[in-house]
């Protein structure tokens, strides 16, 4: 895969090189990011893939699927490469009605931590973001102070943000080093979206600007859904244009969009998997970016 790298964490004591271009596990899950995969052996054989292909950034979360895309990682990795970089998320949970809950304050974040470390058999996690869901009344700054607590105590390499906004992802470095940022962002989301369950999901055109100004990666989540608020048609007309399908087109436009994106599409599909890979060959114009934009 000929795609060029991208650092994490760049000024740090111990800087991350990766490809830029990622892999997203949530899809991976059963219906409703909730139990096993439908088809395990070709979820096992994806995450194979990843190494195969040269991806070395996969992202993951204990609250997927209740720990299920930790253990399918396990499983089809470990041992894991050497140059391997393992992303997890804190700061949320699921209640049996497979709700999204926000699970953030100190000792849930600690509880977290552990049990990804006990579940991906590591000693330390490379990267960890902290979540921000909607309806907690935990002080961000609390929640930051608690990942920060864990990575001088060795069990968190670097710290990263998710779901922030402009002001809490600013407070996040005052407080320490942020390695990455996980927001939505994609070309048909730039802007925060209201969901339907009432929380909000935050764009990425103020964070993006943020993250740029202080070299910090930003990895876009739900960068695939092309129709959220709703579909732009210059991404169909700019995919005639290379005869790739919308999906390649939202890539590419995200890896021409700024060199700090690090896309991490997320598919339960080898052929998918494949597909989204062909968009780092597509090189786009000055001009086709502005007909984009």
């Amino acid at each position: 895969m000929n795609t060029r790298e991208i650092t994490i964490a760049g000024g740090s004591k111990n800087p991350l090189k990766i490809k830029r271009f990622g892999y997203g596990t949530m899809r991976l899950t059963g219906e409703g990011i909730w139990g096993e995969p439908a088809n395990r052996p070709e979820a096992l054989q994806i995450l194979k893939q990843c190494m195969k292909s040269g991806v070395n950034f996969v992202d993951t979360a204990d609250y997927y699927g209740q720990d299920v895309t930790n253990r399918l990682i396990k499983e089809a990795l470990y041992p894991y490469p050497d140059d391997l970089v393992i992303c997890t998320k804190v700061g949320g949970a699921r209640k049996p009605d497979k709700s999204w809950i926000p699970f953030n304050r100190p000792e849930n974040l600690r509880s977290s931590i552990d049990n990804n470390l006990s579940t991906l058999k590591l000693d330390q996690i490379a990267l960890v973001h902290f979540r921000v869901i909607h309806g907690s009344d935990v002080p961000f700054k609390e929640s930051m102070q608690a990942m920060f607590e864990m990575q001088k105590e060795g069990k968190v390499l670097h710290v990263g943000v998710s779901n922030v906004s402009p002001d809490e992802l600013q407070t996040a470095i005052a407080m320490g080093t942020i390695a990455t940022v996980e927001n939505m962002y994609g070309h048909g989301q730039r802007r925060s979206v209201k969901l339907a369950h009432g929380g909000e999901t935050r764009g990425g055109e103020e964070v993006l600007a943020i993250c740029e100004k202080n070299k910090i990666p930003l990895v876009p989540y739900f960068s695939l859904f092309l129709s959220m608020p709703k579909k732009d048609d210059r991404i169909s007309t700019m995919a005639k244009k290379y005869n790739t399908t919308d999906v390649q087109m939202n890539l590419a436009w995200l890896l021409h969009r700024s060199p700090w994106i690090l896309p991490i599409p997320g598919t339960s599909s080898l052929k998918h998997f494949k597909e989204n890979l062909k968009a780092t060959e597509i090189k786009l114009s000055e001009e086709d970016m502005k007909f984009l934009d």
